[in-house]
């Protein structure tokens, strides 16, 4: 009879171990991992920016530009057949790395792209192309070119109007996007314009001489299905 009980006994004290061990167990490899710990976040930062000419001139005599988020009717504008140029940060804001990580640039109406990463889908208006991995807080940043419609392409009802130029950056994981807006002032057909100073008489051409980083600066266009 002792002998019974003092197994009964056992049986019930190795139950209770067991027991607490797969509840501690369980605990520790939670929804969050490993001592309750949360998993680290992917997240990616994109900045789109507009070329706004600041009234000086290179060496080579093309106008310099600072770029900034956005121009408003207020600041200078272009004219039909000028250049626009953009800059484009794509940072990983994260601890971790990110790895397949696409950059989609969404060509307004009125501009045709001339210089920049990746391929042009003239069906979608969209540029796209492959940015790669990101080390954490790694940047990358791209420069695009753009040209404007000549006049007789523009709206006819419309002497003043803004563009909105939009991007982001995306992997399986994670996406961020942004715009920039940049405004058109048509010309005056038959009306001839005094002669203006300061950055607004500026002519944004400034083609091969724009520095590029991390990658090509070629656009190979796809036609677009008929």
């Amino acid at each position: 009879m002792k002998t019974l009980i003092k197994a009964l006994a056992i049986s019930v004290f190795t139950f209770s171990v067991l027991s607490y061990s797969v509840s501690t167990v369980s605990a520790d490899y939670g929804q969050y991992g490993q001592y309750g710990q949360p998993a680290p976040a992917q997240t990616i930062l994109i900045d789109k920016m507009v070329g706004k000419p600041n009234g000086t001139m290179t060496k080579g005599g093309q106008v310099n530009v600072e770029y900034v988020d956005n121009l408003t009717p207020a600041d200078p504008r272009f004219r039909p057949g000028q250049q626009v140029l953009f800059k484009i940060r794509v940072k990983n804001t994260s601890t971790i790395s990110l790895s397949q990580v696409t950059v989609q640039d969404y060509i307004p109406t009125y501009v045709e792209p001339m210089e920049g990463p990746g391929n042009y889908d003239a069906s979608t208006r969209i540029v796209s192309w492959d940015a790669g991995s990101f080390a954490p807080n790694e940047e990358k940043t791209y420069f695009m070119n753009m040209q404007l419609y000549p006049q007789n392409k523009l709206p006819v009802n419309q002497g003043l109007f803004c563009l909105v130029n939009k991007a982001k950056a995306s992997n399986a994981v994670t996406s961020d996007d942004d715009s920039s807006q940049f405004c058109v002032e048509k010309e005056v057909i038959g009306v001839k314009a005094a002669p203006k100073a300061g950055p607004e008489a500026g002519v944004l051409i400034l083609g091969a001489n724009v520095i590029l980083a991390g990658v090509g600066f070629s656009l190979k266009r796809l036609t677009a299905n008929k």
